[in-house]
């Protein structure tokens, strides 16, 4: 059983933020404010106050929006663009390893995951484990994506281009699942843990076995975390929510996992809507998810 410390100290000394305003890859619109509403909810002074030594903002990458991006490819929307989007954010979180940072990066879409992974791999000299915190799959590909929104396929695309390995990633929260999804998962052979197993299961469980298949040694996994994991109640300002998500607590338990199994080597928070949210309140949760994987404990 992995037991949690009483304190824990933080993760890293170094802390660099990558902001990367994507919304091409979803439908909605809202999410590319998702950086700015993490950072309205006082990141930088939050990250000082758990006893990170050095805050480094790079601000945000630029990205075309919709109206300004006319290339389009049948099934995967924008691709052309989002892709140069994560070659320059791989390329970012590349170097901020290699200098001895800590990358947290705040998105924009989920499709942003596929340049964090690829930065992480080519930093590393390895394939990063992967725990991927999120309502959906995420790992449609352009022939089985009913929306040919890129949002829903990093995963897939990450595993295609061997910026992961299918048998270190553990897919977490799951709730709405296409029916293509449903096959990948199988044909990949990726371990996904639905809401059902974590409410069979419990969180404590989940979080563990999670880690125990994704991390191998210190700094050996990403976890990417879309905040409509978490049940709308707690965060309401999402671009797909879905009821019947992850608690509060169970969110908050599984971060602190995360930090006391001292194998992360970056965090992500992705699909921030402040369109859609009640005075900021699911970009102030991801600021304390982010901090509870840093080693903030409650005691």
């Amino acid at each position: 059983m992995l037991q949690l410390q009483r304190t824990v100290p933080p993760v890293a000394e170094r802390v660099d933020v990558i902001g990367v305003p994507m919304d091409l890859g979803a439908d909605r619109r809202g999410v590319d404010m998702g950086p700015s509403a993490v950072r309205y909810a006082r990141l930088q002074e939050a990250l000082r106050g758990v006893g990170i030594e050095t805050v480094l903002d790079h601000g945000n990458l630029q990205v075309t929006v919709p109206e300004a991006a006319p290339e389009m490819v049948e099934n995967a929307k924008y691709f052309p663009i989002i892709r140069e989007v994560c070659e320059r954010l791989a390329g970012l979180v590349e170097q901020v390893v290699r200098d001895g940072g800590f990358p947290i990066v705040l998105g924009g879409d989920h499709s942003i995951a596929m340049g964090t992974l690829a930065g992480l791999r080519r930093a590393y000299d390895r394939q990063p484990g992967l725990i991927w915190i999120d309502a959906h799959g995420d790992i449609n590909t352009p022939v089985t994506s009913p929306s040919g929104n890129v949002h829903g396929m990093p995963v897939a695309l990450a595993l295609d281009d061997h910026s992961i390995v299918p048998e270190r990633t553990v897919l977490l929260g799951l709730r709405d699942v296409d029916p293509g999804e449903r096959k990948a998962i199988r044909d990949f052979g990726v371990r996904a843990y639905t809401m059902s197993d974590i409410d069979r299961l419990g969180m404590e469980r989940v979080i563990e076995e999670a880690i125990e298949i994704a991390g191998t040694e210190p700094r050996s996994v990403h976890v990417s975390f879309d905040m409509d994991g978490i049940d709308p109640s707690e965060a309401p300002g999402v671009g797909t929510p879905v009821r019947g998500g992850l608690s509060y607590r169970e969110a908050h338990l599984a971060m602190e996992a995360l930090a006391a199994s001292a194998t992360l080597c970056a965090i992500e928070v992705t699909e921030i809507n402040p369109i859609l949210d009640e005075r900021n309140r699911t970009a102030e949760l991801a600021v304390e998810l982010i901090l509870s994987g840093l080693g903030k404990t409650i005691l």
